[in-house]
Protein backbone atom coordinates (compact mmCIF):
# COMPACT_ATOMS: atom_id res chain seq x y z
CA UNK A 1 0.00 0.00 0.00
CA UNK A 2 1.48 3.32 -1.01
CA UNK A 3 1.59 6.37 1.24
CA UNK A 4 -1.21 8.00 -0.78
CA UNK A 5 -3.40 4.92 -0.35
CA UNK A 6 -2.66 4.89 3.39
CA UNK A 7 -3.60 8.57 3.67
CA UNK A 8 -6.81 7.99 1.72
CA UNK A 9 -7.66 5.06 3.98
CA UNK A 10 -7.03 7.08 7.14
CA UNK A 11 -8.99 10.04 5.80
CA UNK A 12 -11.89 7.78 4.86
CA UNK A 13 -11.88 6.24 8.35
CA UNK A 14 -11.84 9.69 9.97
CA UNK A 15 -14.75 10.88 7.85
CA UNK A 16 -16.75 7.70 8.53
CA UNK A 17 -16.20 7.89 12.29
CA UNK A 18 -17.11 11.58 12.45
CA UNK A 19 -20.19 10.99 10.30
CA UNK A 20 -21.36 8.20 12.61
CA UNK A 21 -20.81 10.38 15.68
CA UNK A 22 -22.72 13.34 14.29
CA UNK A 23 -25.61 11.51 12.64
CA UNK A 24 -27.33 10.94 15.99
CA UNK A 25 -27.25 14.67 16.78
CA UNK A 26 -28.60 15.47 13.32
CA UNK A 27 -31.34 12.83 13.47
CA UNK A 28 -32.38 13.66 17.04
CA UNK A 29 -31.78 17.35 17.79
CA UNK A 30 -31.92 18.56 21.40
CA UNK A 31 -35.07 20.65 20.97
CA UNK A 32 -37.16 17.75 19.59
CA UNK A 33 -38.47 14.83 21.66
CA UNK A 34 -36.93 11.44 21.01
CA UNK A 35 -39.39 9.11 19.24
CA UNK A 36 -41.00 6.41 21.37
CA UNK A 37 -39.56 3.67 19.18
CA UNK A 38 -36.02 4.90 19.78
CA UNK A 39 -36.69 5.13 23.53
CA UNK A 40 -37.93 1.55 23.43
CA UNK A 41 -34.79 0.45 21.61
CA UNK A 42 -32.69 2.20 24.25
CA UNK A 43 -34.38 0.11 26.94
CA UNK A 44 -34.63 -3.22 25.11
CA UNK A 45 -31.36 -3.44 23.19
CA UNK A 46 -28.91 -3.61 26.12
CA UNK A 47 -30.64 -6.71 27.50
CA UNK A 48 -30.84 -8.23 24.02
CA UNK A 49 -27.14 -7.58 23.41
CA UNK A 50 -26.20 -9.20 26.71
CA UNK A 51 -28.41 -12.17 25.87
CA UNK A 52 -26.61 -12.54 22.56
CA UNK A 53 -23.24 -12.32 24.33
CA UNK A 54 -24.25 -15.08 26.76
CA UNK A 55 -25.37 -17.31 23.88
CA UNK A 56 -22.12 -16.55 22.06
CA UNK A 57 -20.07 -17.44 25.15
CA UNK A 58 -21.70 -20.84 25.52
CA UNK A 59 -22.10 -21.74 21.84
CA UNK A 60 -18.97 -23.92 21.67
CA UNK A 61 -19.48 -25.72 24.98
CA UNK A 62 -19.69 -29.49 24.57
CA UNK A 63 -21.50 -31.00 27.53
CA UNK A 64 -20.58 -34.58 26.61
CA UNK A 65 -16.90 -34.02 25.81
CA UNK A 66 -13.77 -32.78 27.54
CA UNK A 67 -14.41 -30.83 30.69
CA UNK A 68 -18.18 -30.70 30.05
CA UNK A 69 -18.15 -26.91 30.01
CA UNK A 70 -17.18 -26.67 33.68
CA UNK A 71 -14.90 -23.61 33.34
CA UNK A 72 -17.56 -21.74 31.38
CA UNK A 73 -20.34 -22.59 33.82
CA UNK A 74 -18.21 -21.87 36.92
CA UNK A 75 -17.19 -18.48 35.52
CA UNK A 76 -20.78 -17.75 34.49
CA UNK A 77 -22.04 -18.64 37.96
CA UNK A 78 -19.44 -16.38 39.57
CA UNK A 79 -20.50 -13.53 37.26
CA UNK A 80 -24.17 -14.00 38.22
CA UNK A 81 -23.48 -14.21 41.96
CA UNK A 82 -21.04 -11.30 41.92
CA UNK A 83 -23.38 -9.12 39.89
CA UNK A 84 -26.34 -9.93 42.15
CA UNK A 85 -24.20 -9.07 45.17
CA UNK A 86 -22.29 -5.95 44.06
CA UNK A 87 -24.38 -4.66 41.08
CA UNK A 88 -21.16 -3.63 39.34
CA UNK A 89 -20.97 -4.76 35.72
CA UNK A 90 -17.27 -4.06 35.28
CA UNK A 91 -16.41 -5.98 38.43
CA UNK A 92 -18.56 -9.01 37.63
CA UNK A 93 -17.47 -9.28 33.98
CA UNK A 94 -13.82 -8.62 34.83
CA UNK A 95 -13.70 -11.17 37.64
CA UNK A 96 -15.62 -13.71 35.54
CA UNK A 97 -13.25 -13.29 32.62
CA UNK A 98 -10.15 -13.53 34.81
CA UNK A 99 -11.55 -16.58 36.60
CA UNK A 100 -12.36 -18.27 33.30
CA UNK A 101 -8.87 -17.59 31.93
CA UNK A 102 -7.32 -18.88 35.18
CA UNK A 103 -9.45 -22.05 35.10
CA UNK A 104 -8.72 -22.92 31.47
CA UNK A 105 -4.99 -22.26 31.86
CA UNK A 106 -4.38 -23.90 35.27
CA UNK A 107 -7.08 -26.49 36.03
CA UNK A 108 -8.73 -27.48 32.75
CA UNK A 109 -5.67 -27.70 30.50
Amino acid sequence: MTIIEQLITILTAIIAVQFCRHIAFIAFPAHKPIPKFVQYLGKALPAAVFGLLVVYCYKNVHLLEGHHGLPEFIAGLVVIVLHAWRRNMFLSIGVGTCLYMFLVQKFFV
